[in-house]
């Protein structure tokens, strides 16, 4: 069992939630698409090169994000890291892949 995290603005919630779904993330027993999500402040500095979505190239930024959390089984970590990827509106989404204890 893995338990994948990542940081979102407000407005992608719905997005990766069905996106989860979709993929069986966050089945637990006969309840599925279980999720739990909390608001953080993202700080990240964006260098030379960058593409940002939120904030200016070489420029600090600080924003309100959602930390979103989804246990999954072994057997559906990386297609639920595809469906992160294709739905996260950053050009470089931080995504915590955490192998749990058995």
């Amino acid at each position: 069992m893995y338990k994948i995290e990542t940081f979102i603005p407000k407005e992608s919630l719905q997005d990766l939630r069905r996106a989860l779904l979709e993929v069986d993330a966050g089945h637990v027993g006969n309840y599925r698409g279980c999720l739990s999500y909390y608001p953080v402040t993202g700080v990240w500095f964006s260098e030379e090169g960058s593409n940002p979505t939120i904030g200016k190239q070489g420029e600090w930024s600080e924003e309100p994000e959602l930390k979103v959390e989804v246990n999954v089984e072994d057997s559906n970590k990386d297609k639920t890291v595809e469906a992160i990827r294709k739905v996260h509106p950053y050009e470089e989404p931080l995504i915590n892949v955490i192998k749990l204890a058995e």
